[in-house]
């Protein structure tokens, strides 16, 4: 029996998952550390923070299942996307990386812009908005803030690149990482090296692309030893979290999508080409399925904002009272409107100002009115996202995860909102899942991923539409987008306030 392991490299902690060749979950074991939060937006980890709990992580994982570590034969990593490691020559680092979640870089982002003549511009090089979370601009404000470091940099390689360079000594990224730095050509699937000399880096400084299926090299004969690993452990290439956690959901061939209600909110489609109009409002990704894309929505704010709402307002319900509650109020929640911008917004509307709004508050409102208008407001952004996506890809078999899918009445109303089938899997393990399942089919564990989802997956849960509650919530759905064109211009001022 042959098994593989599938690393999640995120923000608040590192997960590692064993599985068998029969798709069989055999082993998990996590560590958790916290990123640096500073003045001005500033979000910053030591990537040596990452190595070290990832090698615990590995350490513990195999200790745990010694009676077949002799029989790992490879290993993949899903990493955050958009943040940046900086290496000097030797390999060393030269600063702490600078996180997908951080906002220092607005003054570099216009500066793209102004460099191509507006989004436009931007759009027709690299498929993509310049956004404050992307690497480019990252590299743009070391250049810029800390010469002396940008000097010493010989490569910028995104955190699961990190993992896999210590694991191997060998510098390489995967198409669905690069594809998040704003230099990526996702059609041509190639750096764009004229876009980015034109706004002055050098492309040395990048590393080789490939598939995320491709091998990066083999464990070093130290490592083996010291995590008890065979030396010919194969380390797969692996992809951006989104990306592997999209494989990990089942999505592997076209027509296939997946909705998910994490702490965001992403509506993911497979895509086999670009074929409409790109505007940004819709990411356009390469994928960890060999050859392809993937459409993706991202709405800042989706299980987080009922944990706001528990933390800050209803701090003596529990969330099983509030769902019993909410189950009992009628569709609209009393008239109720929430907008879940409390991070401001990325998909459909690309704008930081935005925030959170609770509109038609009134003597009928309660606990039970609260709780359902946050589920339905998540739920409206989620459509909101789902027309965008449907605009690049037909999306047949769409499935849906994370706190969405937990909670029996907010899988309804999304499924009702959307007024699709939403079908729920029994696998929840996210990016370390679709890890592993890489690193399977890169070492030839699986023949393919088709064929690693039918070992693997099975559906244990369908939503279907009801047709008259579709009906009601269209009408909710509509006064919802206005409230957010009304108020525009008004975000826009309060932010303006000091």
């Amino acid at each position: 029996m042959k098994y593989v392991i599938g690393i999640d490299l995120g923000t608040s902690g590192v997960k590692c998952l064993l599985m068998s060749e029969n798709g069989e979950i055999t082993g998990v074991k996590s560590a958790a550390y916290t990123p640096d939060f500073g003045a001005n937006g500033y979000v910053e980890q030591d990537p040596a923070v990452w190595w070290e709990n990832t090698k615990k992580c590995l350490k513990a994982l195999t200790d745990a299942n010694s009676s077949v570590k002799d029989d790992i034969v490879a290993l993949s990593c899903s990493g955050q996307m958009h943040s940046s490691v900086f290496l000097n020559e030797e390999g060393g680092v030269i600063r702490p990386a600078i996180l997908w979640n951080d906002t220092r870089t607005t003054k570099q982002t216009k500066e793209i812009y102004n460099i191509f003549g507006g989004k436009e511009g931007v759009l027709k090089e690299v498929f993509n908005l310049a956004l404050e979370g992307f690497t480019l601009p990252k590299i743009l404000w070391l250049k810029e803030n800390e010469p002396e470091n940008y000097a010493k940099v010989h490569k910028v390689i995104m955190p699961k690149d990190y993992i896999n360079f210590m694991l191997t000594g060998n510098i390489k990224t995967d198409y669905s990482d690069a594809a998040g730095t704003l230099m990526f050509d996702v059609k041509g699937r190639k750096f764009n090296e004229d876009f980015v000399n034109k706004v002055g880096i050098d492309t040395k400084i990048l590393p080789e692309a490939i598939e995320s299926t491709g091998e990066v090299g083999v464990i070093t004969a130290a490592l083996s030893q010291e995590l008890g690993l065979s030396p010919s452990v194969k380390v797969i290439a692996g992809g951006a979290d989104n990306s592997c956690a999209a494989i990990g959901n089942g999505i592997v061939a076209s027509g296939e999508a997946v909705i998910s209600v994490g702490t965001s909110g992403t509506v993911v489609a497979f895509l086999e080409d670009i074929k409409s109009e790109v505007t940004g409002a819709v990411h356009l990704f390469n994928y960890s399925y060999p050859g392809s894309m993937y459409a993706m929505g991202c709405m800042l704010s989706a299980g987080e904002c009922f944990n706001w709402l528990h933390r800050n307002i209803l701090s003596g319900t529990t969330m099983d009272e509030s769902n019993v509650l909410a189950a009992k109020t009628p569709i609209g929640s009393n008239k109720l409107i929430f907008l879940p911008y409390l991070f401001g917004e990325r998909s459909p509307y690309t704008d930081a100002n935005a925030r959170g709004v609770f509109f038609g508050l009134s003597s009928l409102t309660g606990k039970g009115e609260m709780a359902r208008a946050v589920m339905e407001g998540v739920a409206f952004g989620l459509k909101d996202m789902f027309l965008l996506v449907e605009g690049f890809a037909d999306m047949k078999e769409i499935y849906i995860t994370g706190g969405g899918a937990k909670s029996e009445l907010w899988g309804k109303i999304i499924c009702n909102v959307i007024n699709r089938n939403l079908k729920v899997l029994n696998v929840e393990e996210g990016p370390a899942f679709g890890a592993a399942l890489i690193a399977g089919v890169g070492a030839g564990v699986f023949a393919d991923f088709k064929s690693a989802k039918a070992k693997s997956m099975k559906v244990v849960k369908e939503y279907t539409p009801n047709a008259a509650d579709a009906a009601e919530y269209e009408k909710f759905h509509a006064i919802y987008r206005r409230l957010y064109a009304a108020n525009k211009d008004i975000f826009a001022s309060l932010a303006e306030l000091s």
